[in-house]
């Protein structure tokens, strides 16, 4: 089993292929188009959440080369200099304003890719949206998610992913295994830079938290790595 992020290769994960367009597609980014130049609060102070905000606090890493000019998980060509950001569960097209509670920079990214899947990571951020927080150079930060305009959150399907491996027998074998438990399960390919990996998604619910249910059953019954996706 080989696992990563959305956006590097480690040792158990990979992301999947570019899924099927979305129903209600947004338009692509002006080329170049940047957000305003990011604002500053003292450290450790994230702004007051609107009333029923999603709102999310963890860690933040990010991803560049070589992934710039490939194609993200909404269909778009990613593009480094944008001010874009993989997030596993929220809907494209959400713009979500981030805040890094170690210096107090925030920038609004929309989230255009699916990610991070690497245990105790919440968002990966495009290079430009990276630099402009300060998390370049440290790799990772801890930071404040809200959601601060588009599709309703709460609104879709979710599964969990259980693993994602280089050789498609064994993605065929782990789902032989959990088929007799768990229905369904896909199996979703995803050409990374790294090469083509195979990635295992058990269930289809309708709630975020029945997906935290789900994930709570699958890794203290069969001791597997998990991550809450939402199913586009």
């Amino acid at each position: 089993m080989v696992a990563g992020c959305a956006h590097r290769t480690y040792t158990t994960q990979a992301p999947a292929s570019a899924p099927a367009p979305q129903q209600a597609p947004y338009p692509p980014p002006t080329p170049g188009a940047q957000f305003p130049s990011p604002s500053t609060r003292p450290p450790g102070v994230a702004p007051p959440a609107a009333p029923g905000a999603y709102v999310e606090e963890g860690i933040a890493s990010w991803y560049g080369a070589p992934f710039d000019g490939r194609r993200t998980s909404n269909g778009e060509i990613y593009n480094m200099h944008q001010m874009t950001a993989a997030h596993r569960t929220l809907p494209f097209g959400s713009i979500v304003q981030v805040t890094n509670l170690a210096n107090g920079r925030q920038v609004d990214v929309r989230i255009n890719d699916r990610g991070p899947f690497v245990a105790n990571r919440i968002i990966d951020l495009s290079y430009s949206a990276a630099e402009a927080l300060g998390v370049v150079g440290p790799g990772t930060a801890p930071v404040r998610l809200q959601v601060v305009s588009g599709p309703n959150p709460s609104l879709g399907f979710f599964g969990v992913q259980v693993g994602a491996f280089e050789v498609e027998a064994n993605a065929e074998r782990l789902r032989a295994g959990l088929s007799a438990r768990y229905s369904p399960i896909a199996i979703v390919s995803y050409d990374s830079p790294a090469g083509l990996f195979y990635r295992v998604r058990v269930g289809r619910v309708p709630t975020e938290a029945a997906a935290r249910d789900l994930a709570a059953q699958l890794r203290a019954s069969d001791q597997l790595t998990t991550f809450v996706v939402r199913l586009d």
